[in-house]
């Protein structure tokens, strides 16, 4: 990670033994429930091997009931059991970098609001201000469940990622009607 991806992790995410630290639990238990897969692995390690993580890494275990019984919780979110599945395997890898709050209703929505744009994206645009409005009203609800990106992620992630292609790309080739 270069500077710039460590200045914009720092603001972003805490030290995962600082974060302990401020909860009163022990990292290395912590790291522990990661490594059993019962919580989300850091999302970052800085240049100088910190272990970032979300500050509120542990809000979903505790809503859950523990870390026991999140993986059944945060499951159950789903009604199709394998997408939820899948999603729970995202959400360990720690990766789900692309959301300010990771909890399952901020991952679904933000799976409806890319679909709903690329299908606005791709229906014959008439150029109407209708369509407009309703094209940056679901960029604009993207746009504040999303964080911004570092060019690491950008990297990791083998290119583009959400925040490109779905908030900044469409506003820049289809301008909301007042800015055109």
């Amino acid at each position: 990670m270069t500077p710039a991806d460590d200045a914009y992790v720092s603001r972003q995410f805490v030290e995962l033994h600082a974060l302990c630290t401020e909860v009163g639990r022990d990292p290395d238990e912590v790291r522990e429930l990661m490594l059993a897969g019962l919580l989300p692995l850091p999302a970052y390690l800085r240049a100088d091997g910190a272990q970032m993580v979300p500050a509120d890494l542990f809000a979903l275990a505790d809503a859950a009931g523990g870390p026991d019984r999140l993986r059944a919780w945060f499951v159950g979110h789903w009604s199709d059991e394998h997408e939820g599945e899948q999603e729970w395997d995202a959400y360990l890898s720690g990766r789900y970098v692309c959301l300010r709050t990771v909890s399952p209703t901020t991952i679904r929505r933000k799976g409806e609001l890319v679909a709903a744009i690329d299908a606005a994206l791709a229906a014959a645009d008439s150029g109407s201000p209708a369509q407009a409005a309703a094209l940056h009203a679901l960029v604009d609800e993207l746009d504040a469940l999303e964080p911004d990106f570092t060019a690491y992620d950008r990297l990791r992630f083998g290119g583009p990622v959400s925040r490109d292609t779905h908030i900044t790309a469409p506003r820049a080739h289809r301008p909301p009607i007042s800015a055109r």
